[in-house]
């Protein structure tokens, strides 16, 4: 049997203990548990998988492009991870890519996955010398691995109801996410909602462990430290609104489409990548000529645009997945400093007095043409007032919050 891929980068001193972490791929868009972990590679000795999967691949596009991606990581001339060079950020110490067979239905297919993970895990460990780690998990089928590996404690963070999140398969992450919360000796939520979910699907000889909240960070610096202007932004002297992100389903592309046509006089840009179920309704919104759609950026990147366009947006539709989702860009739209309108949904409500709510299209036109009328010193009030409610999120913070309560296993 093959081992599975890894490969070590640069280890300052030996941590303390060793974290084992679940996540998603390190070099894919940053998630907020690659945020969390990161300040923790200077404490622990972090391993981390790169994701296991939520669903078995269909027969598209997009998911014939993510198992080529996957397989090139398995090519012996594949870097999972390099060495820090000095102005690289702080990565984990070994990075692994399990061979498996992604969210396994079956009792027996579960079994025999499960069991493969685990001593590929364990080689691994082996050859690092790191015994019964604290285990991260933040995809629910992590545990079929988990319980064949000899651990000190397991943490699931979550930050997503997978019972709605788009392009999962939820009846099968279900049964493992009830598996794992019934293990796990410390569960975190990121948002309110989303505990509430968890304690209901606890076992109730579990209720003791409630789960914790940790809302997201942001890295502030990055935002709110002053970028130039990307050279692809629309520069003709027409105010813009902006988002960036995955452009999925959860858009109410009803809203927007009925905005963007009203507002001839503003550009509408969009940034990210276009997920297979809405690449016809984009397509669709895109035909007007006053929207650009720029493609994904790199995260660092991102402050090239929400500092120089005039509103940033969050016209997300109302589902039970936004319903429980707290998105990384609202912090980052409030450190960069743009004026932000917003469709409603829990996440937003501790910043209900800083965002424009927008019911319906209408309310949306209003708060664009206000923001047209802000004078220069305006916007910079404002600017100071939203980087000055997050300017102590950061996810460094964030970061020893939960370091905190893993010293208190």
């Amino acid at each position: 049997m093959k081992k599975a891929d890894i490969s070590r980068s640069t280890v300052q001193q030996t941590p303390r203990e060793t974290l084992l972490v679940f996540g998603e791929d390190w070099h894919g868009l940053p998630s907020s548990t690659r945020h969390l972990i990161k300040p923790l590679c200077a404490q622990y000795h972090v391993v981390w998988i790169n994701s296991i999967g939520l669903r078995q691949p269909r027969l598209n596009k997009q998911d014939m492009q993510r198992i080529l991606c996957k397989l090139r990581q398995f090519m012996p001339s594949s870097e999972s991870i390099s060495a820090p060079t000095i102005n690289s950020p702080i990565k984990p110490s070994a990075l692994l890519n399990l061979k498996t067979f992604p969210a396994p239905k079956s009792h027996l297919m579960r079994k025999l996955c499960g069991q493969l993970m685990a001593r590929q895990i364990q080689h691994a460990l082996n050859k690092l010398g790191a015994q019964q780690p604290i285990i991260w998990a933040s995809l629910p089928t992590a545990i079929d691995a988990i319980k064949y590996l000899a651990h000190k404690k397991i943490i699931y963070y979550c930050c997503d109801d997978f019972t709605s999140l788009a392009g999962v398969d939820h009846e099968t992450v279900a049964i493992h996410e009830k598996e794992l919360l019934n293990r796990a000796d410390l569960v975190i939520a990121s948002q309110q909602q989303l505990a509430q979910n968890l304690s209901l699907r606890l076992a109730s000889s579990d209720t003791h462990k409630a789960p914790k909240i940790l809302p997201h960070g942001v890295d502030y610096l990055c935002f709110s430290q002053v970028a130039s202007m990307a050279p692809d932004l629309p520069n003709n002297n027409k105010p813009t609104a902006g988002f960036y992100g995955s452009i999925a389903s959860w858009l109410d592309f009803s809203l927007l489409n009925t905005v963007i046509a009203r507002h001839q006089g503003w550009n509408f840009v969009f940034i990210g990548h276009i997920e297979t179920e809405a690449s016809t309704q984009f397509l669709s919104l895109s035909k007007q000529s006053n929207v650009y759609y720029l493609g994904p950026k790199e995260h660092q990147q991102l402050p090239q645009y929400s500092q120089h366009w005039q509103a940033s947006l969050l016209p997300f539709r109302h589902c039970d997945q936004i319903n429980h989702c707290n998105p990384l860009k609202l912090r980052e739209y409030l450190a960069a400093g743009s004026s932000i309108i917003s469709t409603d949904f829990p996440a937003i409500d501790e910043y209900k007095n800083i965002i424009n709510i927008a019911h319906t299209p209408e309310q949306f036109s209003q708060h664009l043409n206000a923001i047209s009328a802000l004078s220069h010193s305006q916007k910079i009030a404002l600017q100071k007032k939203q980087r000055l409610l997050v300017k102590n999120h950061s996810w460094q913070a964030r970061s020893q919050e939960i370091k905190l309560w893993m010293d208190q296993l």
